[in-house]
């Protein structure tokens, strides 16, 4: 009972992680209708600028560059690449996201090289015991973390004038823009937002018991796009309810891997995506997504 207790403290610490790296693809999702699949390479740069700089000028500053490094790269692919394919199909932008990606993750891990990097956090090893069950510091930093940014954007996004301009720009974008509402702005802030959230999730991805930043890292989008996609790619609760139920499913796959042996090794990492499409063959727009109806 104590290693299902541990295993699932674990996975929903680790999942609160993954709904901070799917609120981005949401939030750009519902800002320009487009599938982010530049986020790795956004998740990467904000860990590799905290990671650099954190010796020079220490831990909190050092992320609070990092975080507005990666919004900034963020803001640069809207501005500089995606402003250029206005008008496009979604599905080209999204193989242009692709493109940016690539080019962005192949400098990054030219400048890293095949060192691990650590980020400098003040946690270190520390565990905590209660009840006979052991948790890192770092993970119970990682869900309180998590579930603050969470918070606050769901509230900016409900009550604030940013918010209430993508959620129309969302809703109908050509009524939007008749009403006053600059379309390239709430863009513009939708991916300088999801390169924030990417640079904080990069700290708690690489932090105790993990090593530390390396290419792999940025695998870990990967993981985070089957818990926006099987919460509703359009739903900002969704994300959340997504990252945490990849999370535990992730968590709880490895932790008795042993007696699913059955199911061949490496099942962790394949659970969240069975889950994704368990959950897509009963809801294609999934939990929290909204349907499309179409009269024929």
């Amino acid at each position: 009972m104590t290693t299902f207790v541990e295993l699932l403290l674990g996975g929903l610490s680790i999942g609160s992680v993954y709904a901070l790296i799917a609120l981005g693809f949401v939030v750009i999702f519902k800002a320009t209708e487009v599938v982010n699949f530049a986020h790795a390479s956004l998740l990467l740069a904000g860990g590799y600028v905290t990671a650099v700089l954190h010796d020079d000028i220490g831990f909190w500053p050092a992320l609070l560059v990092g975080i507005a490094g990666a919004a900034s790269v963020g803001a640069a692919i809207e501005f500089f690449v995606m402003r250029r394919y206005r008008g496009s199909d979604h599905s080209v932008l999204a193989i242009v996201t692709i493109g940016v990606d690539i080019l962005l993750i192949t400098e990054l891990t030219r400048r890293m090289g095949t060192d691990v990097l650590a980020l400098g956090d003040p946690w270190g090893n520390e565990v905590v015991t209660i009840g006979g069950v052991t948790l890192a510091q770092t993970r119970i930093a990682a869900f309180l973390a998590a579930g603050l940014l969470i918070t606050v954007f769901l509230l900016a996004f409900r009550y604030t004038s940013w918010g209430v301009s993508m959620r129309a720009a969302a809703e109908n974008p050509q009524t939007a823009a008749l009403m006053g509402i600059k379309l390239g702005r709430v863009s513009l802030a939708a991916w300088a937002v999801a390169g924030a959230l990417a640079a904080v999730a990069a700290l708690f991805l690489t932090v105790f018991p993990t090593p530390g930043l390396e290419r792999a890292t940025s695998l870990a989008a990967l993981k985070a796009f089957p818990a926006a996609i099987l919460g509703g790619l359009d739903s900002t609760t969704g994300a959340l309810a997504g990252g945490l139920i990849v999370g535990v499913t992730e968590s709880l796959a490895t932790g008795y891997q042993s007696d699913l042996s059955f199911l061949g090794r490496g099942i962790g990492d394949l659970a969240p995506y069975l889950v994704m499409v368990a959950v897509l063959l009963i809801r294609p727009a999934g939990l929290f997504g909204t349907k499309e109806l179409a009269r024929v």
